[in-house]
């Protein structure tokens, strides 16, 4: 069931669940840090609506930068202004920034620390249509490998506004990762949220599998998590929401009974989340673990849900995955 201490929406199982992009948190998230910190200041690379920092530019255009299509000048920029004492917002396509941008940004926000936080949109194969020239897939792992960032994936447009507001506090560079198309709202304003901590989201007696989801997949891991309860085969699904630092407490914590794992995210299985958790397990407590993203492949251009199916990330596919690991134990 859900679990009752956290807040959820509990409409989220209904056809009719309402549904926002995660990056119409950050266009909140981002106005509500300008309300009240002067510190803050937006910057965008020719995006400015598509990633909400529209609302942010509107009532706070002397605080706000637009730096055309020049991803590079836009992160070696933000250093200054951060270097200067301000906390830069940058905000593109993440195929663009941290994709395209990369080493501009290692060089002058990373290898220096400085108050820079990579607002990375349209992730993922939820940018659909546009192909995967603009679906960043590699971008968890093109991130969390540099030292001293903090990675944040939202499950959905409350989460992130809360992420967003986090991430001002956080002494040094962050990426927050956030998508394109609306998705379902998962939590609610009264739902927890702490940076680096995961959260048990679907709680069962006796589980026999740990699901851990990241970003919008979460609702999928539910879905799967709701209908393997029916099926008798009851689980735990865990919302990861940041990516690194990584809750390696709470990991040892949710696998400690279930011995079994189950990675969902919408990225490269190569280098996100799950081979975060990987890696910390192969140094602590090895388990059987199935990993559900893209398969060393790019995606096509379709629907969001088309492309999750052909790509065997639905509810379907995680719970074939959940069923393979409990098989896979000792």
């Amino acid at each position: 069931m859900l679990n009752p201490s956290l807040k959820l929406n509990q409409k989220l199982f209904d056809k009719d669940v309402e549904s926002k992009p995660t990056r119409a948190g950050f266009g909140t998230g981002l106005l509500s840090l300008g309300d009240t910190n002067p510190n803050v200041v937006g910057m965008a690379a020719d995006l400015t609506e598509s990633t909400h920092a529209h609302l942010f530019a509107e009532k706070y255009p002397e605080r706000f930068f637009q730096d055309g299509i020049g991803e590079q000048n836009m992160a070696a920029i933000a250093a200054g202004l951060a270097v200067s004492g301000k906390i830069a917002f940058i905000s593109s396509y993440a195929t663009f920034s941290p994709g395209k941008n990369w080493e501009t940004i290692r060089t002058t926000c990373i290898y220096n620390h400085v108050n820079v936080k990579i607002a990375g949109h349209h992730a993922g194969i939820m940018t659909g249509p546009d192909g995967a020239t603009h679906q960043a897939t590699e971008d968890i792992a093109i991130t969390r490998c540099w030292p001293g960032i903090e990675v944040y994936v939202p499950c959905d447009a409350i989460e992130a506004h809360k992420a967003t507001v986090a991430s001002a506090t956080t002494d040094g560079p962050v990426y927050l990762r956030y998508t394109r198309d609306k998705t379902p709202l998962i939590t609610t304003e009264e739902t927890p949220f702490e940076t680096g901590k995961m959260y048990d989201y679907w709680i069962t007696d006796n589980p026999q599998a740990t699901i851990f989801a990241t970003g919008y997949m979460l609702h999928y891991a539910l879905v799967a998590a709701k209908e393997l309860e029916e099926e008798g085969f009851p689980v735990l699904v865990i919302n990861v929401a940041t990516i690194k630092p990584l809750d390696e407490e709470g990991i040892l914590r949710f696998t400690g009974h279930t011995k079994a794992i189950v990675t969902v995210e919408d990225h490269q299985v190569m280098g996100g989340m799950g081979s975060a958790i990987a890696e910390f397990l192969a140094k602590t407590n090895p388990l059987p673990m199935e990993f559900i993203g893209l398969q060393n492949t790019f995606a096509e251009s379709g629907t969001p849900k088309e492309l999750v199916a052909k790509y065997q990330m639905d509810v379907q596919n995680i719970k074939s995955a959940v069923k393979k690991a409990i098989k896979r134990k000792v």
